[in-house]
């Protein structure tokens, strides 16, 4: 009870602190991530082998996700995470994060992991609402994120209710 208190402690304490650099966002994002990892639980068959996050194209995310990857694991699963450098090479993985620059590929992506428990991360405004499970938004200098419940339960994703307190609910 006192852990999970901790964690929820943590989530708040994040989405109260102000935007920074972009690398000090995507340290930001990289924490959120790991948190979501804790308060989402994805299918039976998604609960073995590597923990696979990840990122279409280039962007700074991919280090810090390789950073917290290092020493951090899902229950049993370690992290992995990949690099796409296309919407061709997307294959299964938990997480797929989509940055700004590639925000217009969102609706092929959402074709593409159809029928797959991935839980799409995009950054853009808007993208909540068009279908990504959550999205990154910038509200009032600070970090907060949506939380699309349709296209999590599409999915075939639990979202804790400790987890749905603190979204921006679509």
């Amino acid at each position: 009870m006192i852990r999970q208190l901790k964690k929820l402690w943590l989530i708040a304490f994040l989405l109260a602190v102000p935007a920074l650099s972009q690398a000090q966002d995507y340290k930001f994002h990289s924490v959120f991530i790991y948190n979501f990892t804790k308060y989402i639980q994805w299918p039976e068959n998604y609960r073995s082998g590597d923990f696979v996050i990840g990122v279409l194209g280039n962007s700074p995310i991919s280090e810090s996700l390789e950073k917290m990857a290092a020493n951090k694991t899902v229950g049993q699963q370690k992290f992995k995470i990949v690099k796409f450098n296309s919407l061709d090479e997307v294959s299964k993985c938990h997480i797929l994060f989509i940055p700004n620059d590639k925000s217009h590929l969102l609706d092929k992506t959402l074709q593409k992991t159809q029928g797959q428990s991935t839980l799409v991360i995009t950054e853009r405004p808007g993208l909540g609402e068009k279908g990504s499970s959550i999205n990154f938004i910038l509200d009032d200098g600070r970090w907060k994120f949506e939380l699309n419940q349709q296209a999590t339960t599409r999915s075939k994703l639990k979202v804790s209710g400790e987890l749905v307190k603190f979204a921006i609910l679509i």
